[in-house]
This record gives structure tokens, sequence and C-alpha cells, in this order.
């Protein structure tokens, strides 16, 4: 833990794992109690509301079977940057290359996952972060394989999820990989459910709007959203040449253009089908398709939903 951390992504974790040690019995062969420990790179923590919390330092603590690291610091790109490459950061960034070193598995959320690729422990692995904050991140860490799109990455030793909300997805992936069974079960009891992607939530014109060429780009789609793609087009209108433009989505969003158009198009499509009572065949039109099958196969593939799905008010979910 470190001063600063959510309160909700701490609470979530423990909560998720103390109910998962009241439902263990429960099993006919139950996997063994959590036995949780909050531990610090120097002592008691005061959180982003301002609750002190007591913990151990975790020099005087015992070598951790799992370090989980909620999410902590500020939550926009250029302060969070600031946050973890600061001296404060330091005995935090030890502990994490200390307990790495030594082969204890790892797992962080939201915006402890800069903190964790700060430390160098990801450098080499493939990872996740919040998906307003995959620019920044994808910048900065290039030796980091970003893939934002998921809500929860394994990777070798190492756990990352998403947004804020996604301690709860952590948690619960903590609880399968020692019993699918009791994971299952404590979701029942949470009535969690399962949702592998960001990608439903994500805001296309939020993330393209930290690289001009790539925010006028956002631009030009959206006033020709109907319209087939030429890319030769809108490269004129932004004034860069098809490979500067294609170089600079890629960079920026890790994707292809024509992924980027897609993820526009379906963030519109899913505004209608919402907030209108338009033909999912027209809406399909509107947005750069030929037919409603088309949209409805990209709805479920990209974002795990469908247009009744939408239309009825549920939230994204995997499939």
């Amino acid at each position: 833990m470190m001063d600063g951390l959510f309160d909700s992504g701490l609470a979530t974790v423990f909560d998720v794992l103390q109910m998962a040690n009241e439902l263990r019995t429960e099993l006919p062969h139950p996997p063994p109690r959590w036995e949780l420990t909050r531990v610090s790179g120097q002592g008691a923590v005061r959180t982003a509301s301002g609750h002190v919390i007591e913990a151990r330092a975790a020099e005087d603590a015992p070598r951790p079977d799992l370090l989980v690291v909620p999410g902590a610091g500020p939550k926009q790109p250029a302060p969070l940057l600031d946050w973890v490459a600061a001296p404060e950061r330091g005995p935090e960034r030890e502990v994490l290359c200390r307990a790495r070193a030594e082969g204890v598995p790892l797992a962080a959320a939201c915006t402890s996952t800069f903190l964790l690729a700060e430390a160098g422990v990801l450098d080499g692995l493939t990872a996740t972060t919040s998906w307003w904050l995959a620019p920044a991140f994808r910048q900065t860490y290039p030796q980091v394989t970003l893939d934002e799109g998921h809500m929860l990455v394994h990777a070798a030793g190492v756990t990352t999820a998403g947004a804020a909300m996604a301690h709860l997805d952590l948690a619960l992936a903590l609880v399968q990989q020692a019993s699918p069974a009791l994971a299952d079960l404590t979701a029942r009891y949470l009535v969690v459910d399962h949702r592998p992607t960001q990608a439903g939530y994500a805001i296309p014109s939020h993330l393209a709007r930290t690289d001009p060429t790539v925010s006028a780009f956002e631009r030009w789609v959206r006033a020709h959203l109907d319209e087939p793609l030429r890319m030769a087009e809108a490269a004129r209108a932004v004034g860069a040449s098809e490979r500067t433009l294609q170089r600079a989505v890629d960079k920026v969003l890790g994707i292809s253009p024509l992924r980027f158009v897609q993820s526009v198009r379906l963030e519109q499509a899913a505004h209608l089908l919402r907030t209108t009572n338009l033909p999912t065949e027209t809406v399909a039109r509107r947005v750069g398709y030929e037919n409603a099958s088309t949209l409805t196969t990209l709805l479920r593939r990209r974002l795990g939903t469908t247009p009744g799905r939408l239309r009825s008010g549920a939230t994204p979910a995997g499939t």
C-alpha cells in the first residue's frame, strides 16, 4: 500500500478475499484460507479520502505468497507519471523490484500498473491499464506490450487489471487461481457478471485528443461516419501523409486507423441504439456499415454486446 491509494480499490480486494474465505467451507475440497496482511514501503499510509491505515513496513513483513498493489495516485496522465517517478515512491518501487527478483507473484489495478511499469517489473511482458491512460502508458513504457482492451491480463508472474472498478475483477481472478469453483461461488454471492473487456467503456475522442494529428483524424472520421473509409482523403484533410497518419495512430493508440474508425463507429452506434428507436439497419447505415448483420457481428466481437442488450440498457458483457 502507499499514500493516496483508492479507498474502494483496497476495500474491494479485501472484501472479495474475505468473502471467499467465508464461502470456502461450502466446497467439498476447499482451498487454503487467504491470510491478508497490509504492507507498505514505510508503515502507515493515508488513503485518497484521508483515512489512515496501519500497515507493516515491507522489510519487516514475512515474504508473501502474492503481492497486490491497489490503485493509487493521480488519475490523469501527466501528474500520474510525475507521481510514480517521484523520489517519494522509491520505497514502493524497491519493494516491487525485490518481490519480482524473489519470484513473488504481483497483481495491480488501474493507476498502479504505472508503478509496476516505472519499477521495470513489466518489461518484456503484456499488461493492461485504465483505458483513458493507455496512450500515456504506451508512449512512456514502450518496453511493455499494452493490451488495454482487456479488463485483465495475465503474464508470467504478474496480473494487471484495468480501470478502478477492475479491482473487483482482479480479486476474483486471484480467487480463481486458487479455485475456479470458489471464484464462481463468490461472484454469484456478490452478483458480479463476467466482463472481460474495457472496450465498451472507452471513449475514442478522449484517447485521440492526446495527439493533434490523431485528434484531427478523429474529427474527420466523425464528419464522414456514414461513408467508406478513404485513407488518402483523410490524410490530406489532416495535413499528413498516409504513412504519417498510420504511424501517429499506432503510436498513440496501438491500433491501425481502420481499427480506430471501427471504435468510433461502434461508439456512435451504441449511442444511437441506447437513445433512439431507429431500426438497427438504419443505425448500421448511419455509422458506415451496409447492413445490420455486420454491425451486430462487430458489436458482439468488439464490445461483447448486441443491439438488443444496448436497447435494454444492459452494460457491455463478455460472451
